[in-house]
């Protein structure tokens, strides 16, 4: 697995989706028809596993967690950037989702969740905003952002 490779696994994913609202029903969708335990989960938990482990993936470090930028918003992603977290539970910065945000869960250590969700999918809805949690152990999480847009804020209670 290498970023190319990468990327033509995310894409298969992004075409089905491009033009998908992201909203509830999306989520729904992504649970049912690639959530945890499925072929494409599978996949994209192994390859950022590798990911990580090779360096491509979560090369940045900041305040306790790993994360790093490894695909922007092109064609080639259908206008989706994706970023990969690790976090092991901790807060991480508030931000803005101007386009909204699809993530996708996956658990290193057994029951660790993000922000209330187990291993599989979240959507948040163009204007959301959150700061992402991830409790009871580690987890890489996947983001997606619809032209690459986030907005980072002044921390929030």
């Amino acid at each position: 697995m290498d970023v190319t490779r990468f990327q033509s696994l995310i894409s298969q994913l992004t075409e089905e989706i491009a033009s998908v609202p992201l909203d509830s029903s999306l989520e729904s969708h992504l649970n049912a028809q690639h959530g945890a335990g499925t072929y494409l989960y599978d996949q994209l938990f192994e390859a950022c596993k590798v990911g990580v482990r090779d360096g491509w993936l979560c090369n940045r470090e900041a305040d306790g967690i790993r994360y790093g930028r490894v695909l922007k918003a092109t064609e080639a992603t259908h206008g989706f950037s994706v970023d990969v977290v690790e976090m092991e539970d901790i807060a991480g910065p508030h931000h803005v989702h101007p386009n909204g945000e699809i993530d996708l869960i996956m658990p290193l250590t057994a029951g660790a969740s993000f922000d209330g969700h187990p291993a599989g999918w979240c959507v948040y809805e163009p204007g959301s905003a959150h700061r992402p949690t991830v409790a009871k152990g580690r987890a890489l999480v996947l983001y997606l952002l619809p032209e690459g847009a986030i907005k980072f804020t002044a921390a929030a209670a």
